[in-house]
C-alpha cells in the first residue's frame, strides 16, 4: 500500500511540477503555434535536446549559498522553473577551525529516500572541500528529477530541511 502511495505521490509532483515549468513558459501561454523544441540528432532522434546559448547558472540558496537552516524546497519552488543545461551551483564554505559543520551534497537515486533521507544509496557529488571559491557546479542533463541533499551529520542536515528537488524541464523556444 505504502508503494502505491509513493508512486501516486511521485506521478502527481511530476505532473505538477512539468505543468508549472511549461505553463510559465511565455511561448506555450501563446498557444500551440509557437511551440518549437530543437533535437540534438547527432545521438539520434529523441535523445537529448539541443543545448540553448541561454542556459543559466544559478546559485543554490542564492545570497545565501547552501546553508544549514535555509529552505531549500521554498528555495527551489519560487525559482522554478529549471530547465536542461542550467548548471546549478553549491557554494558553501569548507571546513576550518571556525567551520566545525561542513557541507556535502548528495543526490538520492529515489524520491522514497529522498523523503527519508536515507544516504544508503545516495551519491555524493561533492564533498565538503568542492564548495569554495566559484562552488561546485552541477548541470541538470537529464529529462529526471534530481534529489539533492547535503548528507553530513549522518543525514542530520538533511532532515532539518537540507534539502530539495528539481524537475528540468524541456525549453521551449
Amino acid at each position: 500500500m505504502a508503494s502505491k502511495c509513493m508512486h501516486l505521490l511521485l506521478t502527481i509532483t511530476i505532473i505538477v511540477t512539468l505543468f508549472a515549468s511549461v505553463s510559465s513558459n511565455p511561448n506555450f501561454q501563446n498557444g500551440p503555434q509557437n511551440w518549437k523544441f530543437e533535437f540534438n540528432y547527432t545521438n539520434g532522434p529523441f535523445r537529448r535536446p539541443k543545448p540553448v546559448q541561454n542556459s543559466r547558472r544559478i546559485i543554490v540558496g542564492g545570497s545565501d549559498n547552501w546553508r544549514f537552516g535555509f529552505n531549500y524546497t521554498e528555495w527551489a519552488r519560487t525559482n522554478a522553473p529549471f530547465f536542461f543545461s542550467d548548471t546549478l551551483v553549491f557554494k558553501f564554505d569548507p571546513p576550518s577551525d571556525t567551520n566545525i559543520h561542513p557541507h556535502s551534497v548528495y543526490l538520492f537515486p529515489s524520491l522514497w529516500s529522498f523523503l527519508r533521507c536515507d544516504l544508503r544509496w545516495a551519491k555524493r557529488v561533492a564533498n565538503t572541500s568542492q564548495g569554495e571559491g566559484e562552488g561546485f557546479e552541477f548541470v541538470l542533463n537529464k529529462w529526471k528529477p534530481y534529489y539533492f541533499a547535503c548528507g553530513e551529520s549522518n543525514g542530520f542536515h538533511c532532515q532539518s530541511g537540507m534539502k530539495f528537488f528539481v524537475m528540468p524541464a524541456f525549453r521551449w523556444y
